[in-house]
């Protein structure tokens, strides 16, 4: 059992350092709110990936799996939530006329990265970016199986697993977020931090725009 869970819990890691819409919302959060807000959006995601965990123990993943109609729905709103969040981004570091002969002046002056959210705000978003992904119970269905060991309840292992996933994610998310508190001086400088919020608004509105597509 312990060779499982370590296994698993490795597996997970890996799949959390790939880079996807929670660990771009941690880093958005964090430039504009710093590590408490970027903490927040992390566990947020964190609380979600448990949850997705348990509906896989209650067989509710994959039914959800199974059932086309109910997996497009949650894909498609989870894929417009992802569009507005990289449409509010980009809207308000849109180039505005008249710009540029104040932002010489202001360029070595650390800029505000637009309204930063509150923790409550930044818990909620990271809540919802991995709610409304149902790849992540996708994982759990087709990758749980492989760990589970012949002497476990697959009940009790997969929510283990569950807990298991929630906690390395957290973990890893949350160093994303010191690490980027501890550059935060750096990436709101004027020119890093507009350039930073389109790349990471473009890129979520890109995967909104591809997990819609791939439900066509």
């Amino acid at each position: 059992m312990t060779a499982a869970i370590l296994g698993f819990a490795l597996f997970s890691l890996l799949v959390a350092m790939a880079p996807g819409p929670d660990t771009l919302l941690v880093l958005r959060n964090c430039l504009r709110g710093g590590r408490r807000t970027g903490t927040a959006t992390a566990l947020g995601a964190a609380v979600g990936s448990l949850a997705w965990g348990v509906a896989a123990a209650f067989g509710l993943a994959a039914a959800l799996q199974r059932w086309d109609t109910a997996f497009t729905v949650v894909r498609l709103v989870g894929a417009a939530y992802l569009v507005f969040l990289g449409a509010q981004a980009l809207w308000a570091h849109r180039p505005r006329r008249g710009a540029a002969a104040v932002r010489v002046a202001a360029e070595e002056e650390p800029a505000p990265a637009g309204r930063a959210p509150g923790a409550p705000e930044a818990f909620r978003q990271g809540l919802l970016s991995c709610l409304l992904n149902p790849k992540v119970g996708v994982f759990f269905v087709a990758v749980v199986p492989q760990f589970l060991p012949e002497d476990g309840s697959p009940f009790g292992t997969t929510l283990l697993f569950g807990v298991v996933d929630a906690v390395v994610a957290a973990a890893w998310m949350v160093l994303v977020a010191v690490c980027a508190a501890r550059m935060v001086s750096w990436l709101r400088r004027p020119r890093v931090n507009r350039n930073l919020e389109r790349v990471t608004g473009g890129v979520l509105v890109a995967l909104g725009v591809g997990a819609a597509a791939e439900t066509v």
